[in-house]
């Protein structure tokens, strides 16, 4: 039994794709991060930031909190901002699926779109600007090291631990940077050959919670010296492979999940040998009002 549903996060299992590779001397694992409890990898970090803001007073039940989103992270922050029962608005493009924003609602928080061309850097435009009035307090995820230290202190042990050392890539989607950031530091320190994998979307391709992101809006927490190899991957491709995932794995994920399986599959067909982990970062019935799954 658990006192709390913040003790489920964390400790996802590991599940080999059996169909996807053919190479036989490399296996991939998924990392099934949609079985936290909010139904992502951003349950880590949502948790992490907002217990060592309060831990630190600079945050309590009177503030009024404020972060954009792409979808993941605001879900997880309200989740977690109503157990500890903050005031939270979240700050999203109004194109976001309406499952996550209807999920963000029923947990409690405040939903503000912005328009859609906008898309993430509008919102987090917006949120910056009611930032300056200087009543809002923003976790800034972006900048926040305690987004990456969470990955840090459990997403790569975990990894380490239940591949019993034997990891030689980890690939990961790369959106606010923090789960490939946390985990490549660990890793590193524990096997300094290990490659870090980070996950792109190709020029024109819209791949939600994967960004290549513009100079001034690239992720403080961001260490280009953290990553090996940056592949990039279209958005038909990484609609294709999601789909894979679903009918080939029995892995029902998002967008940003089947951009990196797809480049983690990619990798594979290439190594002589080797044992892959990818992230698989949320659910995919958050994406059932949308085109994904339409085939």
């Amino acid at each position: 039994m658990n006192d709390s549903i913040l003790n489920l996060i964390g400790n996802t299992p590991l599940v080999k794709a059996n169909r996807l590779v053919k190479n036989p001397n490399v296996q991939l694992y998924f990392k099934l991060e949609s079985q936290n409890p909010g139904g992502s990898v951003k349950d880590r970090a949502a948790y992490n930031m907002i217990k060592s803001a309060l831990e630190r007073g600079e945050i309590n039940k009177d503030t009024r909190l404020i972060e954009p989103t792409s979808g993941n992270t605001g879900i997880a922050l309200a989740m977690i901002a109503g157990i500890f029962h903050l005031n939270l608005e979240l700050v999203m493009p109004e194109n976001s699926t309406v499952e996550r924003v209807q999920t963000m609602r029923a947990y409690g928080a405040t939903v503000t779109l912005t328009d859609a061309e906008g898309g993430i850097e509008g919102a987090r435009d917006y949120a910056e600007a009611k930032l300056k009035d200087g009543d809002h307090y923003m976790f800034n995820q972006f900048a926040n090291d305690d987004n990456w230290k969470a990955h840090y202190n459990s997403t790569g042990p975990e990894i380490w631990n239940d591949t019993h050392h034997k990891i030689t890539h980890f690939v990961s989607s790369m959106g606010t940077t923090g789960t490939i950031m946390g985990t490549s530091t660990y890793l590193k320190e524990k096997n300094k050959d290990i490659q870090i994998v980070g996950v792109q979307p190709t020029d024109e391709s819209r791949i939600p919670g994967i960004r290549k992101w513009k100079e001034e809006y690239l992720p403080k927490i961001f260490k280009k010296e953290k990553v090996d190899r940056i592949l990039e991957v279209s958005e038909e491709e990484a609609k294709l492979t999601t789909i894979k995932l679903a009918r080939q794995e029995g892995i029902f994920a998002g967008m940003s999940s089947g951009g990196a399986a797809a480049a983690a599959v990619r990798l594979c067909e290439e190594l002589e040998s080797g044992l892959v982990v990818s992230i698989i970062c949320d659910r995919g019935d958050r994406y059932l009002s949308s085109d994904l799954f339409d085939v």
